[in-house]
């Protein structure tokens, strides 16, 4: 006989196991609900999609295309031809491969979002994993600025919503392609007069994509960084009007922000206004949801352009900090458990319980083996460490009166009282969590 192979995880993608699985639900849920009051609609797209999508929409030269998709050629269809395919690592790209496939935009702009995994292969660290989750809202077809104010006053409403209290939000504008250019060519520059001063990194990127310079994480270079052109210094009146436009919004609601010149994002998509929402609470990991406009991007794939603007969130990192601000997620415990005694018991028992069910009622059944259903002690046992606040007993003497035992877990009483078996619905709202 062969000896057996214990078979693990791959590196970096982790099971979802309850209670854990408990609080991902209880996000998805707030998601759901803030959406739902912004009148954003789901949509939902492949994991996996032509590796040109993300080399031409994010850019061939970030880091994302360079160095962490998971791309492979698939096998050769009968003329020996083979797609050359990808697994996502973020979701606009694909949200707008969707939009144009579809036509979606033919009868105005749309308000749409999602959930799902995305994947990177990079170093496993706190809350940075090679299968990742994200929430990202996207609205297309819209350019006035109050869409970007929209949708950072989205992402506002849901750290209220979960509870989140420490962030903030820093903003920056990058402008239109032209005045990139421009501030391209300084950059170039400068960081040429400053060549010995750069490492291998920003030597690599300084023809390539010198404005990914700016975010660097090496302290060797934050004073050469901190003295480079600024892209605010280059935009035209259009680009400021409407990031002073975007501020008005914020600030009239509120909503505290500071400006960062060195803020670039790490895509090439994005123009005009780009965000991230910051915590201290986690480490060298800060950023908990990023993005920006980019109006571009649904030309660049093959659509008839249309301006967008869009965010992501990191489902990980937002369960990471709502840990770490103490923010207590209620636990799913079922209503009532369902003591039975003897396995004669079962057929009626089963049958109440189904009607409960349909009423609304969260009903755990113990679960007996192959020599019966266990003691009355051991079920009670398990029945007070289920959380349920009620015990339904489904005793012979109760089912000969056509009755069920329903007993108080939870109040300190011990209170019981019988209810009959025939009506169940009429009794069912009284098993239900009121909290």
């Amino acid at each position: 006989m062969s000896k057996s192979i214990r078979i693990t995880a791959i590196k970096g993608m982790n099971d979802i196991l309850p209670p854990q699985s408990a609080r991902w639900e209880w996000l998805e849920a707030a998601v759901r609900r803030v959406m739902a009051r912004h009148a954003y609609r789901d949509v939902r797209t492949p994991v996996m999609e032509h590796t040109q999508l993300f080399t031409r929409g994010l850019g061939e030269v970030t880091d994302v295309v360079e160095k962490e998709m998971y791309s492979f050629e698939d096998r050769a269809d009968q003329h020996g031809h083979a797609d050359h395919l990808s697994l996502r690592p973020e979701n606009t790209a694909g949200v707008v491969r969707a939009v144009v496939e579809h036509n979606l935009l033919y009868d105005g702009g749309k308000r749409l979002y999602y959930m799902g995994p995305m994947f990177r292969r990079e170093r496993p660290q706190r809350g940075r994993y090679r299968q990742f989750h994200q929430v990202g809202a996207e609205a297309l077809g819209f350019s006035g600025p109050e869409l970007d104010a929209e949708m950072i006053l989205l992402a506002v409403q849901l750290w209220a919503e979960l509870g989140i209290r420490h962030w903030r939000l820093e903003l920056n504008c990058l402008g239109q392609p032209d005045e990139r250019r421009a501030h391209r060519a300084a950059l170039v520059a400068y960081f040429e007069a400053h060549h010995d001063q750069l490492d291998a990194d920003a030597r690599r990127r300084l023809h390539s994509n010198p404005l990914r310079i700016l975010d660097t994480k090496n302290p060797a270079m934050q004073a050469l960084v901190e003295g480079a052109p600024r892209l605010l210094d280059h935009l035209g009146e259009a680009s400021r009007r409407h990031f002073e436009a975007v501020q008005a919004i914020l600030g009239a609601s509120g909503i505290a922000y500071s400006i960062n010149p060195r803020l670039v994002r790490g895509l090439d998509y994005y123009n005009l206004t780009v965000f991230e929402f910051i915590t201290d609470s986690l480490g060298a990991q800060g950023t908990i949801c990023g993005g920006g406009r980019y109006d571009y991007l649904i030309e660049q794939i093959g659509g008839k352009g249309a301006p967008a603007v869009g965010w992501a969130m990191g489902i990980e990192r937002v369960l990471e900090l709502l840990q770490e601000e103490g923010v207590v997620v209620p636990e799913p415990l079922p209503d009532a458990y369902a003591v039975i005694p003897d396995t004669a018991a079962l057929p009626v028992a089963m049958r109440c319980l189904q009607a409960l069910r349909a009423a609304g009622v969260a009903v755990q059944m113990h679960a007996g083996g192959a020599d019966g259903m266990g003691s009355m002690k051991s079920q009670f046992k398990k029945a007070d460490a289920s959380g349920a606040r009620h015990a339904l007993v489904f005793g012979a003497d109760e089912l000969a009166a056509g009755e069920v035992t329903v007993k108080a877990l939870r109040d300190g009483s011990g209170s019981q009282q019988r209810r009959p078996l025939a009506t169940p619905e009429a009794w069912a709202a009284s098993l239900k969590s009121t909290a």
